[in-house]
This record gives C-alpha cells, sequence and structure tokens, in this order.
C-alpha cells in the first residue's frame, strides 16, 4: 500500500513541474518531440552538461531536480536560436529563464560554473537596481568579492579605467527611480507567483 501511496505522490509531484513549467513559462513544453534541433543551433551548447534538448526532455519527465540542479539552465545564453529553430514553436530560451527561476526560488545549490553564472547575474541586476544603469567597476569588484577571486581580470580593468572605457565612480542617472520601480515591481509580481 505505502509503494503504491508513494508512486501516486510521486507521479503528482512530477505532473505538478510539468504544469509549473509550461504555465509560468508560457511555452507547451509537452509538444517537443525530441528532434534536436535546439541542440544543433546552440552556440554554448559544447559546455553544458545537458544538451538543451535533453533538459526539456526531463522537464516533460517530471526530473525537477536533476533539472533544477542541472549547469545547462545557467549556462544558456538566451541568444533564442533554439527558439527560431523550433518547428514545434517552443520558446525554449524561455523554458530555460524559466528554470533558472524556480532554481533561485527554491533555493537550489549551484555548483562550479552554475554557482558563477548565478552570481554574475545577481551583481549585475544589483548594480542597474541601486545605480540606475550598469556600473561595471562596482559590479565587477562586488563579482570578485563574491567569488573570492580579488585580482580576477585586475590588469584588465586597470587598462580600461587608464583608457577611460569605464569609470571610477557610477554616473548619476534621471531614471533612477523609474528603474527602482521596476525591480519593486517585478519582486511583487515573483512575490504572487509563488
Amino acid at each position: 500500500m505505502s509503494v503504491a501511496f508513494n508512486l501516486t505522490n510521486s507521479l503528482k509531484d512530477n505532473f505538478g513541474f510539468i504544469n509549473n513549467v509550461s504555465k509560468e513559462s508560457g511555452q507547451p513544453v509537452e509538444q517537443c518531440y525530441q528532434c534536436g534541433k535546439c541542440t544543433a543551433g546552440c552556440p554554448v551548447a559544447f559546455a553544458m552538461d545537458y544538451p538543451p534538448h535533453r533538459v526539456l526532455r526531463m522537464v516533460q519527465l517530471g526530473l525537477k531536480e536533476n533539472v533544477l540542479r542541472s549547469q545547462a539552465i545557467w549556462l544558456c545564453a538566451g541568444c533564442s536560436t533554439c527558439t527560431s529553430r523550433c518547428p514545434r514553436n517552443v520558446d525554449l530560451a524561455q523554458v530555460m529563464d524559466c528554470l533558472r527561476s524556480l532554481a533561485k526560488r527554491e533555493g537550489v545549490p549551484l555548483d562550479d560554473r552554475a554557482r558563477d553564472v548565478s552570481l554574475f547575474y545577481d551583481c549585475f541586476l544589483n548594480t542597474v537596481e541601486d545605480n540606475g544603469k550598469l556600473y561595471e567597476l562596482g559590479m565587477m569588484l562586488n563579482y570578485n568579492l563574491k567569488t573570492r577571486q580579488l585580482f580576477k581580470n585586475a590588469n584588465t580593468g586597470l587598462a580600461m579605467l587608464t583608457r577611460n572605457k569605464i569609470k571610477f565612480l557610477p554616473a548619476k542617472t534621471k531614471n533612477r527611480r523609474d528603474v527602482a520601480m521596476i525591480f519593486q515591481r517585478v519582486r511583487e509580481l515573483e512575490g504572487k507567483a509563488r
């Protein structure tokens, strides 16, 4: 009896995950028939632990933990080449974005490159929220501190500073409040999605 109960709960969890990804991404993930065109066109598939079509297949199978722990969802460049090649009109780039969001929301521990990419995203968004636009030096210093690589690319940064390619201090923007309101609105929407 308990084996059947566990199996039923597992199936419900799998279907719940599949439906959640479909609903949140707005994509019919069940329509993918694994032609592989997304993977064939993906410029970063060579670096992924699972190629794009396999990520979508794992979603179809309800393999939530495997998908959310994968490096592939974080290495996706969001270039939408996969989307343009899909004969079933599945926006895989949107699905990847949804999976990253789910992984962050559920506090999935990330390893290796996935952790670095996630930290980079966070540092980028933090500097945009704080300054109203990107402040390159502040973002990279924050990223280097968080990755414990304090002097990574220091020579490049110094050369860019001396050539006035990046600014030492952040520029003031007129639209800082508007940007802060966008971030606040997104937080409200994410809170409702939970």
